[in-house]
Parts: C-alpha cells; sequence; structure tokens
C-alpha cells in the first residue's frame, strides 16, 4: 500500500482510536472492541509496554482488512523503525522530531507530529509531514482549526484530545480531516467493558458521519 493510499484511506474515515493500557494484551482487545464498532484507522501509542507486539498481532491478523494500524507517542528514529518494521502504516509524534520525519519519508510512511500554534505546524509541513495533530486540542477547542486555516486553507489539521461526543461535529464543521480520540472512547477498559468501548465507537462513527454529511 502507498504512502497516498494510506493517507486517502484514513481521511475517508476520518477516525483515529487512541489505543493506551498497561499491556500489550489489553491493547488488543482494546483494538478489537473498536473494530466492532466501526472503527477503521487506530494508533496504538508507545506508552504501551510491548506496543511492538500489540501491533505485529493486529496488523498480522487485519492485514486482508479495510483498517489501518498506526503507531503513536513515537519519539525517535530507533521507536519509528520498531513501529515500522512490526506493521505501522502511520507514525504519530506528540511533537515534531525532524529525524523521525526523514526517516519517515525515506521509507514512505506518513507522519503525523503535534503542534499547538501556526509556527509550529509550518514547521512541521516544513519538515514534511503529511498531517499535523493540533495536541492537546482541548486547549484550543474547534476554533483553532479555523484560526489556522485562515492564512493556510490547505493545512491538513488533525485534533486529538478534547473530542467528544457532543463537539466532534464541530471540529469536522471547522475543517479537521480526521480526529484522534482516546480516553473519551476507551474508557470501558478500566471496568473490562469492551462492549461499551464498541458502543462508544459507533457512536463515534455515526456522529462523525453526520457531521460531514451536513
Amino acid at each position: 500500500m502507498s504512502k497516498q493510499e494510506i493517507l486517502n484511506r484514513l481521511k475517508a474515515s476520518g477516525f483515529v482510536a487512541i489505543i493506551r493500557s498497561e499491556n500489550a494484551e489489553k491493547a488488543i482487545k482494546i483494538s478489537e472492541a473498536c473494530f466492532v464498532g466501526g472503527v477503521k484507522s487506530l494508533e496504538v501509542t508507545f506508552t504501551v509496554p510491548k506496543a511492538e507486539e500489540a501491533i505485529a498481532f493486529l496488523a498480522q491478523k487485519y492485514q486482508d482488512a479495510d483498517v489501518l494500524i498506526g503507531a503513536g507517542t513515537v519519539l525517535d528514529v530507533e521507536t519509528a523503525k520498531l513501529a515500522i518494521d512490526s506493521g505501522a502504516k502511520f507514525i504519530v509524534s506528540p511533537y515534531l522530531s525532524e529525524s523521525v520525519a526523514k526517516f519517515c519519508i525515506e521509507h514512505d510512511v506518513p507522519y503525523f507530529p503535534g503542534a499547538m500554534t501556526l509556527t509550529e505546524a509550518v514547521k512541521c509541513i516544513e519538515a514534511g509531514a503529511d498531517v499535523v495533530k493540533i495536541f492537546p486540542g482541548e486547549l484550543f477547542g474547534p476554533a483553532i482549526i479555523k484560526a489556522f486555516r485562515g492564512p493556510l486553507p490547505n493545512l491538513q489539521l488533525m485534533p486529538t484530545g478534547g473530542v467528544s461526543l457532543e463537539n466532534i461535529h464541530e471540529w469536522i464543521a471547522a475543517g479537521a480531516v480526521a480526529v484522534g480520540v482516546g480516553g473519551n472512547l476507551t474508557a470501558g477498559a478500566k471496568t473490562g467493558d469492551y462492549e461499551l468501548i464498541t458502543k462508544t465507537a459507533a457512536q463515534y462513527i455515526e456522529k462523525l458521519n453526520q457531521a460531514r454529511n451536513k
């Protein structure tokens, strides 16, 4: 799958589930619950111990499915290489790492670094980022998307943090190409309620589709 195909599929899905947990086994369970709820793209963060094992398992199991497995909280080239070797199709960072950006370009893998200001967003694009992750989104709300896209209308932005069932339509209306959702989606994992994760995922996908169809 080419880099552009991955980007097209991720933007078409418009939703990235962010998977954090105490271990790889739980990360896999959370991921599978998200898939059942209709999620097509997710990132397993490297805050998960042995995240590469979860990525490898999911990439292998779902290689023929219409889903994308990515890696999050990638802070250096070594982790980026481990993630890609394990099957990750895209790389996400909380901030720009120029060395990771270069590595991803060399390996034709989409890179989504985080930014909080317009200057940071521009530096991400100049370094070769494909989509800029607005993080943490809850500090600004959907207005930041419109503010950034005023002077830079072609900027591809994905807010992460602060995206809820109540405001996802505002983020989409503001011009986000996709949204990243973690704790608001996966809260059921704290009590082992994976059915709740599936139900919440389905609600998010429904809300996103409604927002896009307006």
